[in-house]
Order: C-alpha cells, then sequence, then structure tokens
C-alpha cells in the first residue's frame, strides 16, 4: 500500500486533480489517527494480536519501508506532527534494528541464513533517502547510498546489465535469476533516491551511473510489445506487468528529471506505457501480475508463480507509470516521425527542412 499511496500522490502531481491524493491522506490521516489509542494498548501490554504490533515492532522491511516512504512523501502536504509517531519509529528500524550481514548490508534470514534480497533496496532505501530530505541529517543519506553500493557489489552482473534476485553468503555460486519486479525494485529504488540526494553529495554520481547502466540493460529487454517478461532474460517466461509498470516509469521519470536523453529514452517509455494501458480494464482492475514472490532457486520456481488482479503490487506501479507518462506528454513533444515515435522538447521544430 506505500507504493499505491506513493502513486496516487504522483498522480495528482501530475493531473492537477486532487482526487488521488485525497485517497492516500485520508487513509493515511486514518492510520496516523489511531496511533495514541493502540499505543496505550500497547504499553499496558496488549502486544501479541494488537492490529498496530508492527506499527509499535516491525519485524521486517516489509512492515515498514514502503509504507514509511509514503508517510513522509504525505508529511509534505498534511499535518506533519500527526504522523511523526509513525514516521520516527519506522525509521529507526530500518537505520538500527532491520538485521543486516557484516558489512551493513540489509538481509533476511529466510529462506537460508544470511540471505540478501534484491526487494529490500526498495523497501530500505528510499526511507532512508526520504528520511534524510525530512530531517537534513546527512546521515540518511549516507546509509541509503551505501546500501546501493553494497547491493550493487553482489547483486548487479554488469555483462547483463540487471540485479540478480537473491544472494546467499553460504553458497559460493550466487543464484543468478533476473525477476522482473525485483530488477524494478532496485531502479525505482535508485530513482526515488536520486530525487532528494542532495546535488553535492559525494556518492551522487555513481548512484545516476549505475541508474543509467541499469537502464540501459532493462532495454535491451523490454519486447517489441513494450512488455518485459517474467524473467527479464527468458522470453519464454510470462510477460508481466507490474515490472513492466515500474520500469515504465523509471524511464519517464529519468527523461522528466534530465538523468535520460528524452530522443533515446521516452519512445521505449511510451512504448511500456501502451504495454501496461492494455492490462487495466474500466474497472481500474490491473491483470498480468505476478502474486508475493520469495526467492527461488530453480526457473521453474518464478515461470508458474500465479497472475492475479488481486495482487496488490500492481496498482502502485500503474499509477506511477500512468503520472509520470502523463507528464511525459506535457513536458515534450511525442510525435511519429518516418512511422517512429520520437520525443523532442517542447518548442523545438522537428519537422526536416522539405516539410516545412
Amino acid at each position: 500500500m506505500g507504493v499505491t499511496y506513493s502513486g496516487m500522490l504522483a498522480a495528482t502531481r501530475s493531473t492537477g486533480d486532487p482526487k488521488y491524493a485525497t485517497y492516500a491522506t485520508t487513509r493515511i490521516h486514518f492510520l496516523a489517527g489511531l496511533y495514541p489509542y493502540y499505543k496505550i494498548l500497547w504499553d499496558r501490554g496488549f502486544q501479541d494480536g494488537n492490529p498496530y504490533q508492527h506499527v509499535f515492532q516491525p519485524e521486517a522491511l516489509d512492515d515498514c519501508g514502503s509504507l514509511c516512504a509514503a508517510l513522509i512523501k504525505a508529511s509534505r502536504s498534511v499535518d506533519n506532527a500527526s504522523l511523526r509517531p509513525m514516521i520516527d519509529g519506522y525509521a529507526d528500524f530500518i537505520l538500527n534494528h532491520q538485521y543486516r550481514l557484516a558489512d551493513g548490508i540489509l538481509a533476511r534470514n529466510r529462506p537460508n541464513h544470511n540471505t540478501v534480497w534484491l526487494d529490500d533496496m526498495y523497501m530500505g532505501i528510499p526511507a532512508l533517502a526520504q528520511m534524510g530530505a525530512l530531517t537534513g541529517d546527512a546521515k540518511y543519506f549516507d546509509e541509503a547510498t551505501k546500501q546501493v553500493r553494497l547491493f550493487a557489489g553482489r547483486m548487479f552482473v554488469p555483462e547483463k546489465g540487471l540485479f540478480r534476485h537473491g544472494w546467499v553468503e553460504g553458497m559460493t555460486d550466487h543464484p543468478a535469476f533476473y525477476w522482473g519486479r525485483a530488477n524494478g525494485w532496485a531502479i525505482l529504488a535508485m530513482s526515488e533516491l536520486l530525487d532528494v540526494l542532495p546535488a553535492a553529495h559525494p556518492d551522487r554520481d555513481s548512484v545516476l551511473a549505475l541508474y543509467r547502466a541499469h537502464i540501459k540493460g532493462l532495454l535491451q529487454y523490454q519486447a517489441g510489445n513494450g512488455f518485459w517478461h517474467q524473467l527479464l532474460d527468458r522470453n519464454d517466461s510470462y510477460e508481466e506487468t507490474s515490472a513492466t509498470a515500474i520500469f515504465t516509469y523509471c524511464l519517464a521519470h529519468g527523461v522528466n528529471q534530465g538523468w535520460l536523453d528524452a530522443g533515446a529514452y521516452g519512445p521505449p517509455a511510451i512504448l511500456g506505457w501502451n504495454a501496461v494501458s492494455t492490462k487495466i480494464n474500466a474497472a481500474g482492475e490491473v491483470a498480468g501480475t505476478c502474486v508475493g514472490t520469495g526467492m527461488g532457486f530453480d526457473p521453474a520456481f518464478y515461470y508458474y508463480r500465479p497472475v492475479s488482479p488481486l495482487a496488490a503490487h500492481a496498482y502502485g506501479p500503474a499509477l506511477l507509470a500512468g503520472a509520470e507518462t502523463y507528464a511525459l506528454l506535457k513536458n515534450f513533444q511525442v510525435v511519429i516521425n518516418e512511422a517512429s515515435v520520437m520525443v523532442y522538447p517542447r518548442g523545438v521544430d522537428w519537422r526536416p527542412p522539405q516539410s516545412k
């Protein structure tokens, strides 16, 4: 839901329609409004079965990372004070209590002891980055960029331009499955970090370079119909919507922010949105999204994960992709030139001399 709230906030920024942000802030205020009452119960010992248990005592990044980032984004337009207890508690868990390996990388003890999941780039880094922006404390930016460096060292495969999904400390050879949505979480984490990382931060250039290298790698695997596959480098695996939406967002956002060349990266972003839009029906349901997925050690695990319109992972990415494509269409000229989709800056006369 943290990704969905972020997508709703982005939709209002792009379209100017307040209903999307209202959806997010109404629910966020509801959660924040309950906090003091459940805190009383928590302090009195009503802990097991307390609906707020994972707010007061997160057990994993899944419990808090994405929601923490969304709460901070929302706090810029709503009552900051009412959200700070949740924000501060989540940030404290991420920074000081989440399990790590010896060098400090965010880690889990499932499915194997001392396992690194690529998913945790997104579950940890954007919240840290947003805390840096909220507080002005450089320690959050330093930790976020450190995590990018540590994940890249274990997980990024330069010759493919992709991240492996998992890494297990006790293995000599590590699984090398390039799962679509996990690569989405990685590129989205870097995108969100770049949004708020100060221009003068010493690690900004290295984060931007990795972001661009990953984008180039991803584009090698976009299909002609705009989709990416469940396993990115295996086109006999199924086309997967949530990964396609995240990649579309990051392409469009990179163009809009000036991190990527509009002419080279705008057209695949448009193609990606055209693909995602075919999976959204009139009721707003999003089809073709892989359900929640752990880490696998053989390709069949990924090939046969079910898809469902009830997979909540679809909705935030679809909102983000739509909002950022909408902004791209406002910021640039998207035209058909020589039968090809091309993207040009506003105000530039793109027509060849003979047609003017």
